[in-house]
């Protein structure tokens, strides 16, 4: 007999919940029907947004990735190789020799350390000679 009462329980359980459930779906389905229309939207403050969201997500790119948000002009970059992800420009032999260096993590180290010395010493192009010292630590 305790079996029939249980069972009988979750079978009302169940039901209960299914008439919440369904008492939502239709609540759900007022509100939607309550919504302006799409063609209704303000698109002055549509464009507005679209400006704010492209200003932030520029200013954060900026932030996270600063070198990659400055751009030298063209006309710089077409006179000879760069170090790799840099604007420093280098002969052919650094470009060779930097890529001979097997392991990426110790090649980005070797060149941004070449990099920052020859922004502080003021080196136009970087050559093998200045590479060399540069690249010790």
């Amino acid at each position: 007999m305790s079996e029939q009462n249980s069972e009988h329980q979750r079978l009302t359980d169940v039901e209960e919940r299914l008439t919440r459930v369904e008492n939502l779906l239709v609540s759900i389905n007022e509100k939607l029907d309550q919504r302006p229309d799409l063609g209704e939207v303000d698109t002055e403050k549509a464009e507005e947004f679209k400006t704010w969201v492209t200003n932030y997500v520029s200013m954060r790119l900026q932030q996270l990735v600063p070198e990659t948000c400055d751009h030298p002009d063209e006309a710089v970059l077409h006179d000879g190789p760069y170090l790799d992800n840099t604007t420093v420009p280098c002969t052919e032999e650094v470009e060779h020799r930097v890529k001979r260096i097997p392991i990426p993590f110790v090649r980005e180290m070797v060149v941004q350390r070449v990099a920052e010395n020859a922004r502080e010493a003021g080196v136009e192009r970087v050559d093998i000679d200045f590479f060399e010292k540069a690249a010790t630590f």
